[in-house]
């Protein structure tokens, strides 16, 4: 039972696969700068979202792949990538975010949280600049 158990699994881990993890990956390496702070949350969405792309694991955070149940064997691969994705993008905060979501379990949860979170603050900046700008003579 266990050989067909990973053949199964042989197809996530080519390459192409988004489960795919390169034998030189870290969960130490910072995929972007500057980290995420309270008023660049934009440019620092685009940044990671862009790194994870290139990395073909955007799909940890957009919500294009599933959590498997714990009793699937392809649990083992989501979660070995899931930590992974988590660690990238704890990497990109600040000390101060950084502490605040350390105990995220899921790399989707942590992004829809932090979009939560700052999103709203822009729409606060954007509006402070453009008052700003009419203003302006």
């Amino acid at each position: 039972m266990q050989k067909v158990e990973r053949l199964d699994l042989d197809q996530y881990i080519i390459p192409t696969s988004p489960y795919y993890i390169h034998p030189r990956e870290n969960p130490g390496q910072v995929l972007t700068s500057p980290s995420l702070n309270e008023i660049n949350y934009n440019p620092w969405s685009r940044n990671m979202r862009r790194a994870l792309l290139s990395k073909n694991k955007l799909k940890f955070v957009d919500g294009s792949i599933k959590v498997p149940a714990r009793d699937d064997p392809l649990y083992e691969v989501w979660e070995r990538d899931n930590v992974m994705v988590l660690s990238w993008i704890i990497r990109t905060l600040s000390p101060q975010i950084a502490k605040s979501v350390i105990y995220s379990e899921s790399a989707r949860d942590l992004w829809n949280d932090l979009k939560e979170r700052f999103t709203k603050g822009d729409c606060f900046r954007i509006s402070d600049l453009l008052q700003e700008m009419h203003s302006a003579k």
